[in-house]
């Protein structure tokens, strides 16, 4: 188990809440670093009546140009660097006329294509296929028919800080007696920081349960995979009834607002990796969670006994802690995996437990709370339909073993 020391401060907006700094084994320097923003712009080529835009919220495109008559050249850059080997794309592209063209990906060297392009197009999200896309290390070619009406390419389907807050307030639309959507703070940039507080009855000694996902800005299969969690939580059948009486969840739908709609391929606006400052939290974002957590803990003499992290990767996994034996829920990882073979059709649980050397939320989780921590992982390509099912049962599994 990683060495830790609590280091007791006092926040003074949250009425001096004690909350722990938990350091690690292997310190991340979270402090804020600069980022390069994209020049907002239409990139117009006249004569061949082709034009591309980035002027739009999740956007990321920083140059084109053209190679010939049919051939398009991208450019992709980071918001800064060192960063993760993943480089994010989105883009809007449309022609005077109907016409083929080719979009060569160009990224800065040692990066390589990661996400197959979705397209947009009548409000309708279309993975490319193998006819109309070829990638390898060296070269990523998408053929695209365009025409006066825009189609949006984007590595992953976009969900903005503004789309992701109208789906709360559709899911919580007729359920405001047990659920609770509002703004506990401002995010770097000044965009709202918003939770969502669901319980029935008292929450007085209630233990609580944090869902967290979007801290990295392309990982919306992850996203989704929290979307289908939390509708099964608040679908109100008897058996999501019983739970709320004895649970209390706090759900933080968008960690990363400012990298959400800046296009960022993982950072902050800050230029920081969030899930690395689960520590000393410099990151404006973080500090606001833990703090808002720690108030609630202590305001209604409550636990905190799971934290579930949502992101996404090549395949789906759940990165664990090895230590459960002194957590407050021991058998709790056995038991709902055990549950989600046996539920979920042609399931078969890949879990990867480690020790939480460096500053993340699951190992935050673990050494601040003593409460099960957990990175829920989603494949890039997992099909949404099964992302659906995942999220779904794995929520139902967890209030069962919950409420037995």
């Amino acid at each position: 188990m990683p060495k830790i020391k609590l280091v007791i401060i006092c926040l003074c907006c949250f009425s001096c809440i004690s909350t722990p700094k938990v350091l690690f084994d292997d310190p991340v320097d979270t402090k804020n670093k600069s980022i390069s923003y994209q020049e907002k712009k239409i990139f117009s080529f006249e004569e061949s009546g082709v034009f591309f835009s980035n002027n739009f919220e999740g956007a990321r495109l920083n140059n084109v140009y053209q190679k010939n008559d049919s051939t398009y050249v991208l450019s992709i850059l980071p918001e800064n660097e060192p960063i993760n080997l993943s480089p994010f794309y989105a883009f809007k592209v449309w022609s005077k006329t109907l016409r083929n063209i080719d979009i060569v990906f160009d990224y800065p060297d040692g990066y390589k294509h990661r996400y197959t392009p979705k397209i947009l197009s009548n409000e309708k999200w279309k993975k490319s296929d193998s006819s109309n896309f070829k990638s390898t290390d060296s070269l990523s070619i998408l053929k695209l028919s365009i025409n006066i009406d825009s189609k949006l390419v984007s590595g992953q389907e976009l969900h903005n800080s503004q789309e992701v807050y109208n789906w709360v307030k559709s899911l919580t639309a007729n359920k405001e007696s047990f659920m609770d959507f509002r703004k506990i703070g401002s995010s770097s940039l000044k965009k709202p920081f918003m939770v969502i507080d669901i319980h029935k009855g008292d929450p007085r000694d209630k233990p609580v349960i944090v869902l967290i996902t979007r801290q990295h800005p392309p990982e919306v299969t992850g996203y989704f995979a929290f979307q289908s969690f939390i509708s099964e939580i608040v679908r109100e059948s008897n058996l999501s009834s019983d739970f709320l009486n004895k649970y209390r969840i706090l759900a933080f739908p968008l960690m990363n607002p400012d990298g959400v709609d800046l296009g960022h391929w993982r950072h902050s606006s800050g230029g920081v990796d969030l899930n690395r400052d689960w520590s000393v939290y410099n990151q404006k974002e973080i500090k606001t969670t833990v703090n808002f957590i720690s108030k609630v803990l202590k305001k209604n003499n409550s636990s905190l006994v799971l934290g579930l992290d949502f992101h996404s990767t090549y395949y789906d996994v759940f990165y664990t802690n090895i230590e459960r034996e002194n957590t407050l829920m021991p058998e709790f990882l056995t038991n709902w995996f055990e549950g989600l073979e046996k539920n979920i059709p042609n399931y078969e649980v890949n879990e990867q437990p480690s020790r939480s050397t460096q500053p993340t939320s699951k190992g935050w989780f673990l050494n601040a709370h003593n409460a099960v921590g957990v990175t829920y992982e989603i494949g890039d390509d997992t099909p949404r339909d099964r992302i659906k099912e995942i999220g779904k049962i794995s929520a139902s599994t967890m209030m069962k073993l919950l409420t037995d």
